[in-house]
């Protein structure tokens, strides 16, 4: 029988091995990369609205405040261990009653929240003639969370590249209304945040709605049309967080998608969760509703109530998904 010939194995040289590790190494790089570049391109954000929150007042046929404290903790609990969030946005009546302990003291339990956050006004905020005027609420949440620093109640700021905050102060304090409006100065401003930020995904949190949820004139915004014309006029993503009605709401118009809150002490005593993921063709904007984990409160609350189906919406209210398709 006759032997195979030996062949020599065939050993890779310095070159081939430096050539081999150099291609490894670009194509981890690449795939770190788009990676990278995937969790850049995605926001995620809770929306908590209307806490109402109260330490001595009794239940309304409304509102369940004597548990506001509690609900308040739950949505804290829920955000702490479902994160990572990019920030969290209070969309206004933090409190129910305009007393500047009670602020205080919902601010202890808020700042237990472990990511940025932040707040904006609503019209239980602010007393028309106490001493919780309008400067003295911003004073106070300037003080006490360290992510806030603005010197008016209407402020911006970048969470992260390609995507811009913007929060207004829709209340008005020179006379006893629930109606909100925006004036001339603070939608000059709001002008040029948008010329600004034509590339980005905008999110724009407004306690009194830009889009009624439902018709109410002694809620509405009073320049309700004049905001919306100006937001007619930019093309790129504008996810719109609004408060003030105590219910749950989503809808698209164009490149506008309007999300409005209910409240934590009215049935369904919940918060949104949002998560936006903005690339070259489009935006996906994903919303969620998250009840409150504390289910004897939220039944009782619904006992409270008639007609608890308009406040909690249909499904395409509590949770989907919006494409904004991007125009060239």
């Amino acid at each position: 029988m006759s032997k195979k010939p030996y062949k020599k194995e065939k050993r890779e040289t310095f070159f081939q091995k430096l050539t081999n590790l150099m291609l490894t190494l670009f194509f981890a790089c690449l795939i770190s990369t788009q990676i990278c570049t995937a969790a850049n391109n995605n926001l995620r954000l809770a929306q908590v609205s209307d806490a109402h929150f109260s330490t001595f007042e009794e239940n309304t046929s409304y509102k369940f405040l004597k548990k506001s404290p509690e609900l308040l903790d739950d949505v804290v609990f829920q955000i702490n261990t479902s994160g990572p969030y990019d920030f969290v946005m209070f969309t206004g009546d933090l409190v129910n009653k305009p007393k500047t302990d009670e602020l205080v003291k919902f601010l202890t339990h808020a700042s237990k929240i472990n990511c940025p956050w932040y707040a904006i006004n609503g019209n239980h905020d602010i007393a028309i003639d106490g001493p919780l005027t309008k400067d003295e609420f911003r004073k106070i949440l300037n003080g006490r969370n360290r992510y806030m620093s603005a010197d008016k109640l209407y402020y911006a700021f970048t969470p992260k590249k390609g995507f811009r905050v913007i929060c207004l102060d829709s209340i008005i304090d020179y006379k006893l209304t629930s109606n909100g409006e925006i004036d001339e100065k603070q939608l000059k401003w709001l002008k040029e945040e948008l010329d600004d930020h034509k590339k980005d995904a905008v999110i724009l949190c407004t306690h009194v709605p830009i889009d009624e949820p439902y018709s109410s004139s002694n809620h509405k915004m009073l320049n309700e049309y004049e905001i919306k014309s100006l937001l007619k006029e930019y093309t790129n993503p504008i996810i719109v967080l609004q408060g003030h009605y105590h219910c749950v709401r989503a809808r698209q118009s164009d490149n506008i998608v309007y999300i409005t809150s209910p409240s934590l002490v009215t049935y369904p005593n919940a918060f949104r969760v949002i998560n936006i993921n903005s690339n070259k063709n489009r935006t996906l904007v994903d919303v969620f509703l998250k009840e409150t984990n504390l289910k004897d409160i939220q039944t009782r609350s619904k006992l409270r109530l008639f007609n608890t189906e308009s406040l909690y919406g249909q499904e395409i209210d509590r949770n989907t998904t919006f494409e904004i398709k991007k125009k060239s």
